[in-house]
């Protein structure tokens, strides 16, 4: 008897390598599976514009890091004396109106170097519902705590996001013609603009990706959503807020995503990467036992096993750090 509707994930003709580079933007689910790519050695340029919900704000976001643009200063907003910008995550923050268009430059530029060299961009769609400046009707990323007033509730159609990627997509093919997109809509459920509405925005944001996957061939959607609406349709696999994945839904759906993605070399490393990073959070009551310095000399063995393929001088240097010089 089957107590559960366990999600097959379609296989995909994209493999993530040793020496794959990846970009995640998007929703808070960008930074879980970016975080989860970082932490097993993955180059991962995670989340550069910081958290970003909307299809039309994460593809806009992409395009003017690829072209290069200068960030829009008519977007800048002033409250309290901190500058902001309609187009960002509110982690990017500066003084003065200077200061912030210099470090939303500089990450635009870091975006472009990396997406130039990247395999992969991965892509989170949050939400279909966007905030618009009743000034000029252009969509905002991140409202920044100004008044209601300021801004025009809208929901994007299927159409609307369709024709936004594409624009995206062709000046991503213009600056890196071998990059492939894993598309996939968040498990998160934004509850703030009601249940009933979040239900139209999530089916809205997956008939899209239906849509872009049928059109472009080197574009992969992977079911992060429906993996949490089906296969783990359970409260216990939800945070106390009942909104976010917890760590054992996000653990389960990263293993979907390994499964599909990564070559078996890949896998292979990261079983064994499993093993350090275990040796690497145990907590001895001494350390200054010869037991524990053999132990803590052989997992440096094993490190520098790996440091010719992957970064792990901050897991060498805390190693070193607790041997106790012969």
């Amino acid at each position: 008897m089957e107590f559960r509707t366990e999600i097959e994930v379609s296989p995909s003709r994209f493999r993530i390598g040793t020496d794959s580079k990846i970009m995640t933007v998007g929703s808070c689910f960008s930074e879980v599976i970016g975080s989860q790519l970082a932490d097993n050695k993955i180059q991962c340029l995670c989340n550069p514009y910081g958290t970003v919900f909307n299809p039309s704000s994460i593809f806009k976001l992409v395009s003017n890091s690829l072209q290069n643009q200068p960030v829009y200063k008519h977007l800048m907003v002033e409250n309290s004396g901190i500058w902001q910008h309609y187009d960002y995550h509110s982690k990017f923050y500066a003084n003065t109106r200077e200061e912030l268009e210099s470090l939303l430059n500089q990450t635009n530029k870091k975006s472009q170097q990396f997406l130039r060299k990247a395999n992969f961009l991965v892509i989170t769609l949050g939400t279909a519902i966007v905030h618009q400046l009743k000034e000029n009707g252009l969509v905002v990323a991140n409202c920044h705590k100004a008044p209601a007033s300021t801004f025009k509730k809208e929901v994007l159609n299927v159409k609307d996001i369709t024709l936004r990627f594409s624009a995206m997509y062709e000046q991503l093919k213009m600056h890196n013609n071998k990059i492939k997109i894993l598309l996939t809509v968040s498990p998160v459920r934004h509850t703030r603009e009601t249940l009933q509405l979040n239900s139209v925005s999530k089916s809205i944001l997956r008939t899209a990706c239906y849509h872009i996957e049928q059109e472009f061939n080197d574009v992969h959607y992977f079911p992060s959503f429906e993996i949490m609406m089906d296969d783990l349709r359970d409260y216990r696999f939800y945070k106390a807020d009942m909104i976010h994945p917890n760590e054992q839904a996000e653990k389960y759906i990263f293993e979907k995503f390994s499964e599909t993605y990564f070559t078996e070399d890949l896998n292979s490393f990261l079983k064994e990467w499993h093993k350090v990073k275990m040796s690497l959070a145990h907590r001895p009551i001494q350390t200054d036992t010869p037991a524990h310095q053999k132990f803590l000399a052989d997992l440096l063995e094993k490190l520098d096993g790996f440091s010719d393929r992957f970064d792990v001088s901050s897991e060498k240097e805390k190693v070193l750090s607790q041997l106790i010089a012969a």
